[in-house]
């Protein structure tokens, strides 16, 4: 599909229904180029648990996607294997992250993505967390990292350190991961991350997707080169 002189790849503005290659078949993707959009830059959304329900289409992610369009940021979600009409079965977070990685490889060699924001919830979290390094170790650069609600308690968040500039935001009422613990992993982080609590709000944000919003898009703005 032909570009127009508000965006700086082959596709246009707006919302583009997508089938890209993965390693077990296809991968069900939408590609979000907003007006003026960045180029060379990316924000890539993995979503929660697939088997509980979540897709690209989960609230948090729409939100996330959102605050990306807001702040100028070409958004990718897309569906994990055995989600929606991506091929597969899922994999407990292992072949996810080889999911992550066969869309960034066709980001870069279709949109010439050269700066990756990657954003994680809640099981999207643990996938986004894990696969940072792999993701950022050759040509694309790291620039932000922001996990919401890290699923510390039902995945294996160990081995490994997140980068410098980490954003990290959880609900102090959260009913799926007991907030102590995602604070207490954090302890054990070396760099400087950026922790949120935020008061009253629950596994899914209920009644403050707005303030998530903000928060995601304040991380785009802010984030240039911290997490290369």
């Amino acid at each position: 599909m032909a570009g127009n002189e508000n965006s700086p790849f082959k596709y246009a503005v707006g919302d583009h229904r997508l089938t890209l290659p993965g390693p077990m078949g296809p991968l069900q993707a939408i590609l979000s180029v907003p007006p003026h959009a960045r180029a060379k830059s990316l924000a890539v959304l993995c979503h929660p648990h697939p088997l509980f329900g979540g897709t690209m289409e989960n609230k948090v992610i729409f939100t996330a996607h959102r605050a990306c369009r807001d702040a100028s940021m070409a958004s990718l979600r897309f569906n994990f294997r055995g989600v929606g009409e991506s091929a597969g079965e899922f994999d407990h977070g292992a072949g996810e992250q080889h999911d992550v990685l066969a869309v960034l490889a066709w980001a870069q060699a279709t949109l010439g993505i050269e700066e990756l924001t990657l954003i994680g919830f809640s099981f999207g979290a643990f996938v986004a967390a894990t696969v940072w390094a792999k993701a950022t170790q050759a040509s694309l650069q790291g620039r932000s990292l922001m996990l919401i609600a890290p699923p510390v308690t039902r995945f294996p968040m160990v081995g490994f350190q997140l980068p410098k500039g980490t954003r990290v935001i959880y609900g102090n009422e959260d009913e799926v991961v007991d907030p102590q613990a995602i604070s207490d992993w954090l302890e054990t982080q070396n760099a400087e991350i950026e922790e949120r609590v935020m008061t009253g709000a629950s596994h899914f944000f209920h009644g403050r997707l707005t303030d998530l919003r903000d928060w995601v898009r304040h991380g785009i703005e802010a984030g240039e080169g911290r997490n290369g």
